[in-house]
């Protein structure tokens, strides 16, 4: 089966409504990259006016975290369904800031991956482990329990974003080989669990993409596209990580 890679760009806590432009430069270069879908997260103030600025064209817009629940007293939160409403087509969940700085369990990034798929966005699900787990022989393990843990058996709709931790915004990055063997675990992993679907289901590489190493990291077998971090908040860098897939 052939899975149309994703080039997404997290931009954590960054951007205010100046750096509209460089959506607006995304948006402009996006069709001179027909292989892959391309899709910009911004922080939630954005969200709206960055799907306005991209409706009609190619680029995808997401958010960065949801709530489990559709709407309540929660100050602070917001929904699948109000970013749906604002106009997002995906929220990422269980990014490993996420799982750090605000405790976030297994359990709580299932709960927001079933809230996506009932607002009917997509969850693009992340796990990924530590260098401390890494260097003690238990990757495999710790992003199989993750996924065992941060998936239902009725989840539709989702991809999976591999980010091993220590990669994240340190410059550092696995080997090929590494990703291609955890690539390959994870694509495993959701046959047993969820049969044909395992094939469709999107695998996103993330941790320290950047123009000079995605070549390497993006051509290895099972791996679906990027979800990238700083390098994505200039449009030019954006563009050409995703230039991959020309």
């Amino acid at each position: 089966m052939t899975r149309r890679p994703l080039v997404a760009g997290n931009w954590k806590m960054n951007g205010l409504m100046g750096s509209i432009g460089e959506l607006k430069a995304i948006i402009a270069g996006a069709p001179a990259i027909p292989g892959a879908d391309l899709m910009v997260c911004p922080p939630a103030t954005l969200v709206a006016s960055f799907a306005a600025a991209a409706r009609g064209s190619t680029v995808l817009i997401g958010g960065q975290d949801c709530h489990a629940l559709a709407s309540g007293a929660y100050t602070g939160d917001i929904s699948a369904e109000m970013l749906k409403d604002a106009g997002a087509s995906a929220v990422i969940v269980g990014h490993s800031e996420r799982r750090q700085y605000h405790a976030e369990t297994d359990a709580a990034v299932r709960a927001k991956a079933l809230a996506a798929q009932r607002a009917g966005i997509v969850a693009i699900v992340c796990v990924g482990e530590s260098r401390a787990e890494r260097e003690a022989g238990r990757a495999l393990d710790v992003v199989g329990a993750q996924l065992e843990g941060s998936l239902s058996d009725d989840s539709t709709g989702f991809m999976i974003a591999y980010e091993p931790v220590w990669a994240i915004g340190t410059g550092l990055t696995p080997t090929p080989d590494d990703v291609a063997q955890m690539h390959r675990a994870i694509r495993q992993a959701l046959g047993l669990r969820f049969g044909h679907l395992a094939e469709a289901t999107r695998i996103l590489y993330g941790g320290s993409v950047n123009p000079n190493n995605c070549s390497a990291l993006l051509a290895v077998e099972n791996v679906d596209g990027a979800l990238i971090g700083g390098a994505s908040l200039k449009a030019a860098d954006f563009l050409a990580i995703a230039s991959m897939y020309r």
